[in-house]
């Protein structure tokens, strides 16, 4: 979805969160994550680098603050793809930074079922049956938590999915507290 919407919207960056899991096949460091070590993600964390940061499943993430700001000061919408904590984490932060709240605007996107969410990591082929088991315990406690987002969206077909994302930026970009004004 992060790929697909990307690729539609020219105007949109993808905020490049850091991690400590080593890299997937393919990824790369910079483009995909920041792969840091333990210990320079927990310095990271000390000097309060991040805007949101988690352990997840023994791994650190976290994305950067001047990453989210220097891509938003550029004129650009950012993409940031992060779990519910991360998103409350967030959605606090910009209720003291005007900045960050103008600009924030949540979505909760979810498949239809568990069955289709356990399909979905198992044909994803990079987690162990274990963890994909962890995943999916984590995902019920992560799904109650929709209602504290601006959307939900409920995972169909790409295709689909990636239409009422479009749908929603363009609504959001018709209200008020972001539209300029036309000059007369």
């Amino acid at each position: 979805m992060c790929q697909q919407l990307l690729a539609a919207c020219p105007y949109m960056a993808r905020a490049i969160t850091c991690t400590t899991r080593a890299p997937r096949q393919g990824e790369k460091d910079g483009v995909d994550y920041y792969f840091l070590g333990s210990a320079e993600f927990q310095k990271h964390v000390r000097a309060g680098d991040f805007i949101e940061h988690a352990e997840v499943f023994g791994r650190g993430y976290g994305t950067l603050h001047s990453e989210l700001l220097d891509k938003l000061r550029s004129g650009r919408n950012v993409l940031l793809n992060v779990d519910v904590q991360g998103a409350a984490t967030i959605r606090e932060r910009a209720k003291s930074e005007p900045e960050l709240e103008h600009a924030l605007i949540t979505v909760f996107l979810t498949p239809s079922s568990f069955a289709v969410l356990e399909e979905r990591l198992t044909k994803r082929n990079t987690d162990a049956p274990e963890e994909i088991q962890k995943r999916l315990s984590l995902a019920r406690h992560e799904i109650a938590q929709w209602r504290n987002f601006d959307y939900l969206l409920i995972s169909s077909t790409m295709a689909e999915d990636l239409r009422r994302m479009l749908a929603i930026i363009e609504v959001e970009k018709l209200r008020v507290l972001r539209a300029e004004a036309p000059l007369f």
